[in-house]
């Protein structure tokens, strides 16, 4: 039988429908991480700023898009209405478009410097790694997407080409969060557990008390950080505690859609603890644009 030859056929195919792949509210969450990371180094360079977000485009969208390329199968019964199962594009050109934006990301990265190359294969390695094999491990998956998240933060702090030094533990206060974030998740279709719920707490106590940390020895920005953490901490406390004391799918749903879109907030705090008040607010406008398109596209 003679083989077919693999092409890849964008022009046939709507680019919502990549959008939608790509889940555009969540990348411009990754955004946040990048300017964070950035406000932490104190260091704003238009042209290699530029780069490091074009990376972490490639690197978070494809991640999302092989997310769904190798649930395919299960999203046939649980989300029929995503792009794969619905039809709207073929497994292998979601395949290659989610390989080409992994690829681009990584490079995008290299042409910041060697440094953020390097933070962009380790961003690669962890988000291919989740999807594959993390998503399915109820102790380590939440960890796993942490780290992806951890590491797209100290990537924004690799925008002098330099190793950050004391502060690249700042990544570990996205990763705590995304990891509470993720533990959660796991009954957003079935509904969940009273011991997820118990760890998607502690990973979350973690997280605020690694920020508290760091807040302590910052020596500007405590005010304008503080009332930027108060809401957040409004902002996702009602949909968490009505999840977590329910765990019903449709209350943990929309505390994870809060959750991930909030962590723009917390990225928020972060620049504002170590850039002050107009890096806080640079990357608190985010918020509004990540708003509006999570009501456009998919987040969770």
């Amino acid at each position: 039988m003679k083989e077919l030859a693999v092409t890849f056929e964008p022009s046939r195919i709507a680019i919502p429908v990549f959008l939608r792949l790509m889940r555009p509210a969540n990348v411009v969450t990754a955004y946040a991480d990048i300017l964070a990371g950035s406000a932490a180094v104190g260091l704003i360079e238009p042209e290699r700023l530029a780069c490091l977000l074009a990376a972490t485009t490639g690197l978070y969208g494809g991640g999302v898009v092989l997310n769904d390329v190798l649930d395919a199968q299960l999203d046939s019964e649980e989300r029929p209405e995503r792009p794969i199962p619905s039809g709207a594009i073929t497994l292998r050109n979601a395949s290659i478009f989610g390989g080409l934006l992994l690829a681009g990301g990584t490079g995008a990265a290299f042409l910041c410097s060697p440094l953020s190359g390097l933070v962009a294969c380790a961003t690669a390695i962890s988000v291919v790694l989740y999807d594959a094999w993390g998503k399915h491990q109820n102790i380590l998956g939440p960890a796993n997407m942490g780290l992806c998240r951890g590491l797209n933060l100290l990537l924004g702090m690799t925008v002098a080409g330099v190793w950050p030094g004391v502060r690249a533990p700042l990544g570990l206060v996205t990763l705590c969060y995304i990891a509470g974030i993720t533990a959660l998740s796991r009954g957003e279709v079935r509904g969940g557990t009273r011991t997820a719920a118990n760890i998607s707490i502690a990973w979350m106590m973690a997280s605020l008390a690694i920020l508290a940390a760091f807040a302590s020895l910052a020596k500007s920005g405590l005010i304008f950080a503080a009332a930027l953490l108060f809401a957040l901490l409004v902002r996702i406390g009602g949909p968490f505690w009505a999840a977590i004391r329910t765990l019903e799918p449709q209350k943990i749903r929309l505390a994870i859609k809060t959750g991930i879109l909030s962590l723009i907030l917390l990225d928020a705090v972060l620049a504002a603890l170590y850039g002050g008040f107009r890096f806080g607010i640079g990357v608190l406008l985010l918020y509004l644009p990540a708003t509006l398109l999570a009501k456009l596209f998919a987040v969770t």
